[in-house]
């Protein structure tokens, strides 16, 4: 089953870093956070990935070529051009870069890769979110439900420290500093099957997700575990000290 990313976004809420890359190639831990969410697949065997490429889709297009490169010593023969590598390094990935257009919307992007998909069913993920979830109970379920697509859903952290209140006496009661918040949102992690692509159309992709949900063909899988989107610099800085300690999304090191 192969894994569309959504790489194409402006991530304008991200300018610090977005001016000279495309987010998906902000780094966390000096490697690229899309490079982050692939190993999260390729650890539950999901190692084909379509990338839907749009704003400065060249930088990671560039960054696939010349990874071996990057990760292993080498020895240039500059009169003929040979290479001879004395580490292996890479990863197991098997990337298709599609361009889909700068301006393009998601539910587009998604509509434009259609022909690397074929008849099979697929998953699809965004280009800036990890999480410790398990793909394999993911696909497991999004099958046993039967339904076109299956969304996986997360308690979020809120952005603010929230105030505990006595409103009769206008006293603080308490205070909690980010809270993990009681409601769900849905933080990518999608699996569908090859129908969805009649419900997406050119605009967003949250507007195929809607059509699903209201002909009761759009299941939710639950996670309780980590999960994490990076929006925002602050979040950013977040995720790189998160990579200094717990790492809590680096399934792959429990090999």
């Amino acid at each position: 089953m192969k894994t569309i990313i959504l790489c194409g976004g402006f991530g304008t809420r991200l300018k610090e870093e977005t001016e000279f890359k495309p987010k998906p190639m902000i780094q966390i831990g000096g490697r690229p956070i899309l490079w982050h969410i692939m190993k999260i697949y390729a650890h539950y065997g999901f190692n084909e990935f379509i990338l839907a490429l749009g704003y400065k889709g060249d930088m990671i297009k560039s960054y696939f070529l010349n990874q071996k490169t990057f990760l292993n010593d080498f020895t240039l023969d500059v009169h003929n051009d040979n290479i001879e590598f004395h580490t292996n390094g890479c990863d197991d990935f098997k990337v298709t870069f599609a361009e889909t257009g700068l301006n393009s919307l998601t539910g587009e992007r998604i509509l434009r890769v259609k022909k690397y998909i074929g008849e099979d069913n697929f998953m699809v993920t965004y280009g800036d979110g990890v999480s410790d979830i398990n793909v394999n109970e993911l696909v497991d379920f999004h099958k046993k439900q039967g339904t076109v697509g299956t969304i996986a859903c997360f308690h979020p952290y809120s952005k603010y420290g929230l105030v505990k209140t006595n409103h009769e006496k206008c006293l603080a009661t308490g205070f909690d500093q980010k809270p993990l918040m009681p409601d769900y949102v849905s933080g990518g992690f999608m699996v569908f099957k090859n129908d969805a692509f009649d419900y997406f159309n050119n605009g967003q992709m949250e507007d195929g997700l809607k059509k699903m949900a209201e002909n009761n063909q759009l299941s939710v899988f639950e996670h309780r575990g980590f999960w994490k989107a990076m929006d925002t610099y602050r979040e950013k800085e977040e995720l790189e000290e998160l990579w200094k300690n717990e790492k809590p999304w680096v399934v792959w090191k429990n090999k």
